[in-house]
């Protein structure tokens, strides 16, 4: 909504259903395609840079105790070997999950997930200094300390029970001599097969772990609402004595988490201002294009290495060791570029239809003095051209429909989530749980009696959306998500619009179970038939299991 139009509609009950209608009509979901193009700025060609960015010091924590109070970060500016110090405890992943099953709060059950995962690093620490700035090493000294993530016997267990398709699931990969080669057959990666090419000294990456392992889908599917972007996974397996990839930098930040083994990594700054924070992954770097690294380790298992995107990158194992990783990922197209592509161009097909000034025709013979042919050329016309150029992006500002442009961002992000692992208590009061059945030839226990006192919540926080599409109202959710990214469409249903105010009220009453009779609806009728089509949904739980007949 634009702001000149809220400020008409200040004081005014608006219901909001008819808030969603405005901003559909209003806005455009047009998309600019990324593209590489040579960028000019009054006809005078920019270069890309080739200035170094600052050198980011990598941070080690070496910790010698789990008081929090005792951590000191220091710079890394040469590696020291690994001291001996009191190992960092935590409690076993199985324990913290089921502890944190019992966390009211899905959000807060987020926090306290990633928290563990950077023990014993404060969480405003980290967001404060560390994220998007330079690599953190955190050495524990407790090999145990990531125990139940994942292990080579579950991978090897997945070979042998799952559809493993080498190249969709699995890659088989090496780098000798600086050359890096994929070895992918076609077909199923059987374990007679991959454990022959793993003897022969070839890494194994496991590409989507999370549509495998529980385990790793149920943490994931936790941090996904702690980043508020899509949270993946790689697991990497190597032999000892050999490296699976060639030095390059990614597009996402990454969380390298040792489970086994021990493993060689080399961190490297950024070469330039525009390799920091990339918007898309580097090809394959030889060793003479990335110079010396700002951080050189031995992973031991127990460890975590953190490096934000555009940092390069590479891992080797050593002669003595194999080594067992997973690489739990976020942030992936998620930056404030990624939600302007969004807004700019639905901005300007509001002020094109809205103000003249942008629909006026060009001056009759711009050509003759703008362009890359007229670069060099001096002409008063060129200054004239680019002030009004400048001032018509300035008024662009007013026509940027922002939360719909928010929208879409929140659409794309539902649609990369997994769905949630459900808790005993969600699975207890949800439909997931229904008695439902056939019995001697009937439908038994197929109705649920939900009564004005009835309490219902939805699942998690951020499980679901509404948003606009054309005149009418969706509501968008990850109930119905595949753990395989993309299989599915994004899931939604249209909700009529007696119904808009109350599932608004719904979301933003999370976490806090209301009553079925608070929703705001004309009639219990209307209210009941919004809880029986989420609750039938999965979307919603009761704070107490419902009775069926």
């Amino acid at each position: 909504m634009t702001l000149h139009t809220a400020a008409a509609m200040e004081g005014a009950r608006v219901s909001a259903f008819s808030m969603y209608q405005y901003v559909e009509k209003n806005t455009h979901t047009t998309q600019v395609p990324a593209k590489n193009k040579k960028r000019k700025e009054n006809a005078v060609q920019l270069s890309k840079s080739s200035k170094k960015p600052k050198r980011r010091r990598s941070c080690v924590l070496d910790v010698k105790d789990s008081k929090e109070e005792e951590i000191v970060m220091k710079p890394n500016e040469a590696e020291r070997p690994l001291r001996s110090g009191r190992q960092v405890e935590g409690p076993a992943l199985h324990t913290l999950l089921t502890d944190l099953a019992k966390v009211h709060n899905s959000r807060e059950r987020a926090g306290k997930l990633f928290e563990w995962l950077i023990h014993p690093v404060p969480l405003q620490s980290f967001f404060r200094d560390i994220w998007e700035k330079k690599p953190a090493l955190i050495r524990r000294h407790n090999p145990e300390y990531y125990k139940g993530l994942f292990s080579t016997a579950e991978f090897d267990r997945i070979l042998r029970d799952d559809d493993v398709q080498f190249g969709v699931n699995l890659d088989v990969t090496s780098y000798r001599n600086g050359k890096r080669e994929t070895h992918n057959p076609p077909g199923r990666a059987l374990p007679f097969t991959v454990w022959d090419f793993y003897k022969n000294g070839c890494s194994l990456r496991l590409l989507n772990p999370q549509a495998f392992s529980i385990t790793v889908w149920n943490v994931l599917s936790i941090l996904q609402e702690h980043f508020g972007s899509m949270a993946g996974a790689n697991v990497y397996l190597t032999p000892a004595g050999t490296q699976g990839f060639a030095p390059h930098y990614d597009d996402i930040e990454a969380f390298i988490i040792q489970l086994e083994g021990r493993k060689h990594w080399r961190v490297y700054n950024p070469r330039s201002e525009d390799e920091v924070l990339p918007v898309a992954s580097s090809p394959n770097f030889s060793q003479s294009e990335i110079g010396e690294p700002s951080l050189e380790v031995v992973l031991e298992a127990g460890d975590l290495l953190y490096f934000p995107r555009g940092f390069i990158h590479q891992g080797d194992c050593l002669p003595d060791a194999h080594s067992l990783h997973i690489t739990i990922s976020s942030y992936q197209k998620n930056s404030w570029g990624d939600l302007l592509q969004k807004l700019v161009p639905a901005a300007l097909e509001m002020a094109m239809e809205e103000d003249i000034e942008f629909r006026q025709g060009l001056p009759l013979d711009y050509l003759t003095y703008m362009g890359v042919q007229n670069s060099d050329k001096e002409d008063s016309r060129k200054a004239q051209f680019t002030e009004h150029l400048l001032s018509l992006m300035k008024k662009l500002a007013k026509y940027a429909p922002v939360d719909a442009a928010v929208d879409q961002k929140a659409k794309e992000f539902l649609h990369d989530c997994l769905p949630p692992v459900l808790t005993p208590e969600e699975q207890a009061s949800s439909v997931y749980s229904a008695p439902t059945r056939i019995e001697d030839g009937k439908a038994r226990d197929v109705t649920a009696h939900i009564k004005p006192e009835t309490k219902i919540r939805l699942l998690r926080d951020g499980i679901a959306r509404l948003c606009s599409e054309g005149d009418a109202v969706f509501l968008c959710h990850t109930v119905d998500n595949s753990r395989v990214y993309h299989k599915e469409e994004l899931k939604s249903f249209e909700v009529l619009p007696e119904h808009t105010d109350a599932m608004e009220f719904l979301i933003h009453s999370y976490p806090d179970f209301v009553s079925v009779g608070s929703l705001p609806c004309d009639s219990f009728k209307e209210k009941a038939s919004l809880a029986e089509l989420l609750f039938e949904r999965g979307l919603i739980h009761t704070c107490e299991p419902l009775l069926f007949s």
